[in-house]
C-alpha cells in the first residue's frame, strides 16, 4: 500500500525538528529548518516513487506472475497505448490475444496495477457474488459526483441498498410499460423535426448529425418520463439545458487532459484551477441543480394539492418518502445525464451499423412498417410495450447495437481490502476492471464472428435474450447483480421506439460513404466528428 504523503510530510517535519535541535551537524541545511523538511520530503517521495514504479510491480507484486499483455513500457506500462486509443479497445484486443482464466493483468501509468475480469465466473465475482467488496474508487466517485450527483450510481454499501430499494418501483417494468406512450411521442416528435429541417434545407443534401437529434430527443424523454417537464430540446436547441449538457460532453483535449490530471491531483486543487473549462463546469452545474430543484419544489407541490396524477419517475421517487430534496437532486443529477446520452450513444450507433448493413436496415424496416402500420399514418396512434415486444428483429437489431458497441465501453471497481478473483490473490485498493466492449465480443464467448454485427445470432428459439452464448455473463452492457442499470427496461424501451421511429420513416446511408470509424472515448463512446447521415423519407411515410 503507499504511504499517505501527509505521513512523508509529518516524518519529515519531526525528523528536521529533532535533527537541528540535538545534532544539527547532520542536517542538510543547519541554518533552514524549511530546506531541511523540504529536502526530507523530495528523497522520501523519489524513494517512494522507485518502489512503487521500478521495484514493487517487477518483483514484490503478488500479481506479477498473472497473464499480461505484451510490449509494456518500463515507466509507463502499458498506458500509452491506452491513452492513444479509445475506451475498451486495448481491452477488447487483449481479452482475445492474452491466454488468461479469466484474470488479465496489465500496468497504467507509472506501473499502477489492473485487473482486467474476462470470464463469466470472474464476472459473477466482482459483480454478483461479492459485489460490495468491490467499490467504486473514491477519485471517480469525486469527478463523476461533480457532475452526476451522489444517486445510485455512486452511492455504495448500505447506501446504495436504501437508494435501490426506494426507486425500483419507479424502474419496475409494470410501471415502465405504461412510459412507452412518452417513448414513442418523442420518437415521432423527432422524425418529424428531422423530416421538416431536410424539407428546409437550403442546399438539399438531406444530410443530418445524428448524434446531435439523438441527444435531443433522450434529453426531451428523460424529461418527461423521468420529470414530468418537458425540455423541448428537440423544438428549441438552444434551450438552457441541452446547450448546458452540450457543453459538458463536448469531447476536448480539455476536458481529456483533466480527467488524466484527476488520477494525480486532489480534487479541490483541478476545481481551483484558473482554466476555461473550470468555470464551464462550474456554470454547467450551477445550471442544472437549479433546475432540478426547481423540478423537485414543482412536483411536490403539485402532489400535495391533489395527489399523484403523473406516471413519471420523480412523482414515484417522491412518494416512495425515502428521499430528502438534497437526496433528490443527486438522483435527478444522475437520470438526466447518464439517463440521456447513454441512449443517445446507443442510438447513433444503431444508425451507423444499419448504415453499414443496409440489407438489416431493409429487413427491420419491413417488419416494423408490416407490423405496425398505423403508427406511419395515423399521427394519433401510439405503441404498447406488447407492441414492440413482438417485434423479433427490431430486438435482434437493438441487442447486437447493445452488445457490439455498448454506451459505456469501461467502468471500475477497487478493491476495499485484501480479495481474490478466481483463485488469484488481489490486493487492497487495487483497481479492477469491468469492460463491456471486451466482454461482448470475447470471442471464447461469441465465437469466430464475434466482432461482426449478426442480429440473427439473437434469432430462433432460447436465442432472444442470449444471442446464443452460454452464459448471461457473456454481455455486460448493463452490468449484472445489485449493481446492475435500474434503468435498464426504460432505457430498452425507448431505444427500441426510437430507432423504429427512425428507420420506419427514413432510409439512411452515411453521408460519406468510405468514412472510416473512429471513435471519440469519454464516459459514453461516440463516433468521432459526429455522424453525419444522408435522410431520404419513405414514400407515405407521413409527416
Amino acid at each position: 500500500m503507499a504511504i499517505p504523503k501527509r505521513a512523508f510530510l509529518l516524518s519529515a517535519v519531526v525528523i528536521s525538528f529533532f535533527t537541528l535541535r540535538y545534532t544539527p551537524r547532520f542536517a542538510v541545511y543547519p541554518q533552514s529548518f524549511a530546506w531541511n523538511v523540504a529536502t526530507l520530503l523530495f528523497v522520501q517521495l523519489s524513494a517512494q516513487f522507485c518502489w512503487s514504479v521500478f521495484v514493487y510491480p517487477f518483483y514484490f507484486s503478488p500479481l506479477r506472475n498473472l497473464p499480461s499483455p505484451p510490449d509494456a513500457n518500463l515507466l509507463l506500462g502499458h498506458y500509452k497505448r491506452i491513452f492513444k486509443e479509445p475506451t475498451g479497445q486495448p481491452q477488447r484486443d487483449w481479452v482475445d490475444s492474452v491466454p488468461n482464466d479469466g484474470v488479465l493483468y496489465y500496468r497504467w501509468l507509472f506501473n499502477e496495477p489492473r485487473i482486467l475480469v474476462t470470464s463469466p465466473k470472474a464476472l459473477a465475482e466482482v459483480l454478483v457474488q461479492r459485489n460490495y467488496e468491490f467499490v467504486k474508487p473514491n477519485r471517480i466517485r469525486a469527478g463523476l459526483g461533480r457532475l452526476l450527483g451522489v444517486g445510485i450510481l455512486l452511492a455504495e454499501g448500505e447506501e446504495h441498498k436504501r437508494q435501490r430499494r426506494a426507486l425500483m418501483p419507479a424502474f419496475s417494468f409494470r410501471h415502465v410499460k405504461d412510459l412507452y406512450a412518452v417513448f414513442w411521442s418523442k420518437s415521432r416528435e423527432m422524425a418529424d423535426a428531422i423530416f421538416d429541417h431536410i424539407k428546409a434545407d437550403p442546399h438539399a443534401n438531406s444530410v443530418v448529425e445524428i448524434r446531435e437529434w439523438a441527444s435531443r430527443a433522450t434529453l426531451d424523454i428523460i424529461g418527461v418520463a423521468g420529470m414530468g417537464q418537458d425540455f423541448h430540446a428537440l423544438s428549441n436547441p438552444d434551450g438552457e439545458l441541452n446547450v448546458t449538457y452540450r457543453t459538458i460532453f463536448a469531447p476536448s483535449n480539455a476536458a481529456r487532459l483533466m480527467q488524466l490530471a484527476s488520477m494525480f491531483l486532489p480534487a479541490w486543487l483541478l476545481r481551483a484551477l484558473p482554466i476555461k473549462r473550470n468555470d464551464e463546469m462550474k456554470e454547467a452545474i450551477q445550471t442544472i441543480k437549479r433546475v432540478a430543484g426547481g423540478l423537485i419544489q414543482t412536483k411536490r407541490a403539485q402532489l400535495e394539492k391533489g395527489g399523484r396524477t403523473d406516471i413519471d419517475i420523480l412523482s414515484v421517487a417522491i412518494e416512495s418518502g425515502g428521499f430528502t430534496d438534497e437526496d433528490l437532486v443527486n438522483q435527478l443529477m444522475t437520470f438526466l445525464a447518464a439517463g440521456h446520452e447513454t441512449t443517445a450513444s446507443a442510438l447513433t450507433w444503431a444508425v451507423y451499423l444499419l448504415c453499414k448493413h443496409p440489407e438489416a436496415q431493409t429487413r427491420l424496416r419491413e417488419e416494423v412498417r408490416t407490423a405496425l402500420p398505423e403508427l406511419f399514418t395515423d399521427p394519433n396512434a401510439q405503441v404498447t410495450s406488447t407492441d414492440i415486444d413482438k417485434l423479433s428483429y427490431l430486438n435482434a437489431v437493438l441487442n447486437e447495437t447493445s452488445r457490439l458497441f455498448p454506451p459505456v465501453p469501461l467502468t471500475l471497481r477497487e478493491t476495499e481490502a485484501p480479495t481474490t478473483i478466481q483463485g488469484h490473490y488481489i490486493p487492497a485498493n487495487t483497481t479492477v476492471i469491468i469492460c463491456p466492449w471486451a466482454t461482448n465480443t470475447s470471442t471464447s464467448l461469441w465465437g469466430p464472428d464475434a466482432k461482426e454485427f449478426n442480429p440473427d445470432r439473437w434469432m430462433g428459439p432460447g436465442k432472444a435474450n442470449t444471442g446464443g452464448s452460454e452464459s448471461n455473463f457473456a454481455i455486460t452492457t448493463f452490468l449484472h447483480g445489485p449493481r446492475s442499470c435500474i434503468g435498464k427496461d426504460f432505457a430498452k424501451g425507448e431505444f427500441a421506439c426510437l430507432v423504429a421511429g427512425l428507420v420506419g420513416r427514413f432510409e439512411m446511408e452515411l453521408a460519406d460513404k468510405s468514412m472510416e470509424l473512429k471513435i471519440q472515448g469519454g464516459i459514453t463512446a461516440r463516433p468521432k466528428g459526429g455522424l453525419w447521415v444522408r435522410l431520404r423519407p419513405v414514400e407515405h411515410a407521413g409527416a
